[in-house]
């Protein structure tokens, strides 16, 4: 439900709204399991979905996936809609949705490659000590310098390997590198991949423009990433979601306080984000956090604990809402005094006490409001949703999949000339052979479940062209992706013209991507560009 420019969330003394203008602000939503953390992230989404705004989240559980469907009536869903006096405008209807996995099953793949997540975010997810993560920087350097690019694990393992046969040479030039460090940060890529860390790095790569799609009628699309299977590996998945932050806060221009954000991201199980992080990592994280807000960006930190989130990242997030906590431990009542403590008190009611009597469906809620001032706590009865509450079946997913306004652009893996095939050809002197596209498994059917038509406007992105029947499949001419790299550097361009004059002096940002390095070198009578982009974490962090 919308009210002008805001999104209603439920009513307590009064109803209660997440202004728009104000969901770049950032918020939290915490509370135990069981709750309605899932329910609450549900009506949000949606409602910033029907204000045309985009939307990501990840599915922890499955349940989130019901969000695709039009809800049914039960009876305790219009009973608390006539509870809150919500009955005349409580109607049942499904969101746009788009469907990603990492993994390619229950979603469009998502990938990226080995330099675009850089050395600093790999080296945490392989969870590397000082001296490796100094090893990995000399692969880098020394792949830059070779003209070798680094797309998918097994570049980077030729990459590691060629280091350990030259390990005199490599170390006179870039620093010592031991013959025992690369086995140590080999070992740890065999872990990954046999984790099904392999299938997130490759091409064709996400375009974040995808995921700010919207409908003919103007609604935002809603992209779930089924995250159930990936949160058996929680370094991945938290890696992952602060690797697309950083992509989003690198390529997104400055558009200040915009009257509603450009996409809404909604990080959950977001201790993960911090376990185990060095303070640097912290502290860039606080960066980002501060700074993307001015990309029109909002993000909400879903957790069952405020403790899990850093007290420097805990008080930007001015948009709260608090499910119920229990106090029967001293670091339980530490919580509960710590999230009764983030609230503008109310009179009427005492805070800490409240959060430990709160129901399933009901919430501690306080808005960003008017000056960006947090409204008083209320106590709330969060609104039923309109979309499905529980999961989508197997072939409803597929059968939404198959809907979806990016069939074919992502489900094609395309393998070309990179460090790998190089190396190799240099091993066994002979020209590298290049691989072909692998075709994605077929998707079983949607059965019954009718998908609604929602006018999505055409790709920003196209599919490779499919090869004619008598002839081998080849992957994709150079020039075929660098189309939509120039693609975007010309869109980039053009809406830096746009902003403001700032007295020439470059926002974090534009500094970012200037220093992004683009070596070129010849290879077959053509310019191939090495496309070694560094995310914009790991840039701040050198």
């Amino acid at each position: 439900m919308l009210a002008g420019d805001k999104v209603y969330l439920g009513t307590g003394t009064k109803p209660e709204y997440l202004a728009l203008k104000l969901a770049n602000r950032h918020g939290l939503v915490t509370g135990a399991t069981g709750t309605g953390k899932t329910v609450t992230l549900q009506v949000m989404a949606q409602g910033l979905s029907d204000a045309g705004v985009p939307v990501f989240c990840a599915d922890v559980k499955g349940d989130l996936s019901g969000i695709a469907a039009a809800g049914d009536p039960k009876d305790f869903l219009v009973q608390r809609a006539h509870d809150i006096g919500f009955s005349d405008e409580y109607a049942f209807s499904a969101a746009p949705t788009i469907f990603w996995d990492l993994f390619g099953e229950k979603g469009h793949p998502i990938r990226t490659t080995i330099s675009e997540m850089g050395p600093l975010l790999l080296s945490r997810l392989l969870d590397l000590n000082d001296v490796q993560e100094g090893a990995l920087n000399v692969a880098f350097k020394v792949a830059d310098d070779e003209g070798l690019l680094l797309l998918d694990l097994k570049d980077l393992r030729s990459m590691l390997t060629y280091l350990a046969e030259n390990a005199d040479a490599v170390s006179a030039r870039y620093g010592n590198v031991a013959k025992a460090t690369v086995g140590a940060i080999q070992r740890q890529l065999l872990v990954l991949e046999q984790q099904g860390g392999d299938r997130f790095f490759g091409e064709p790569g996400l375009d974040i423009a995808d995921l700010m799609k919207t409908t003919a009628d103007g609604r935002g699309a809603v992209n779930v990433l089924a995250a159930d299977k990936l949160m058996s590996t929680p370094k991945l998945y938290a890696t992952f979601l602060l690797w697309l932050l950083s992509e989003l806060f690198e390529q997104l221009p400055e558009v200040g306080d915009p009257d509603k954000p450009k996409l809404v991201f909604f990080f959950d199980e977001a201790h993960l984000l911090f376990d185990e992080a060095p303070k640097a990592l912290v502290d860039k994280v606080e960066q980002v956090v501060k700074l993307i807000r001015s990309k029109g960006v909002g993000i909400f930190f879903v957790t069952q604990n405020p403790l899990d989130v850093p007290d420097s990242v805990l008080a930007q997030l001015g948009n709260r809402v608090q499910h119920a906590l229990r106090a029967y431990t001293p670091r339980e009542q530490k919580a509960v005094r710590v999230a009764a403590d983030t609230f503008r008190a109310n009179p009427a009611f005492d805070t800490f006490d409240a959060i430990t009597k709160l129901g399933v469906g009901e919430a501690l809620v306080s808005m960003l409001e008017g000056k960006a001032v947090p409204s008083m706590v209320e106590r709330t009865l969060i609104r039923p949703p309109s979309s499905r509450l529980g999961p989508l079946t197997d072939e409803e997913r597929a059968a939404v999949v198959g809907a979806s306004p990016l069939k074919g652009v992502y489900d094609d893996t395309v393998d070309r000339e990179s460090a790998y095939e190089i190396l190799k050809a240099r091993a066994d002197g002979r020209p590298s052979d290049k691989r072909r596209a692998t075709p994605p498994p077929a998707a079983p059917s949607g059965g019954g479940f009718r998908v609604p038509d929602f006018g999505w406007g055409p790709s920003t992105r196209e599919a490779p062209p499919a090869p004619a029947p008598d002839e081998p499949a080849r992957p994709p001419r150079l020039d075929e992706y660098e189309s939509a790299a120039e693609r975007r550097r010309r869109e980039s361009e053009e809406a830096r013209a746009d902003r403001p004059w700032t007295g020439g002096r470059q926002t974090v940002v534009e500094a970012a991507v200037k220093s992004v390095v683009r070596s070129v070198s010849s290879q077959v009578g053509s310019q191939l560009g090495k496309a070694l982009i560094r995310g914009v974490l790991g840039s701040l962090l050198k």
